[in-house]
């Protein structure tokens, strides 16, 4: 089983945007996780502008690190 981990600091925002910015990544990698060989350990850091990021430019950015990550 490969497990994900969400490091959101507080230079991305106060308390709720930083849940929403959770949220949105969970949302984004749950969709994703097949993708991911099995036992793999994987830390996403939220930087500031995902903040202000719709759910669909935070999947296209994953998208984009998880093609260089299985290359």
């Amino acid at each position: 089983m490969s497990k994900v981990g969400f490091v959101v600091s507080k230079a991305v925002g106060n308390s709720v945007v930083r849940h929403r910015v959770s949220r949105k990544l969970r949302h984004v990698v749950r969709d994703r996780l097949a993708l991911l060989p099995e036992g793999t350990s994987l830390v996403v850091r939220a930087l500031p502008a995902s903040a202000e990021a719709s759910s669909a430019e935070l999947a296209g950015d994953f998208d984009a690190a998880l093609r260089r990550l299985l290359r």
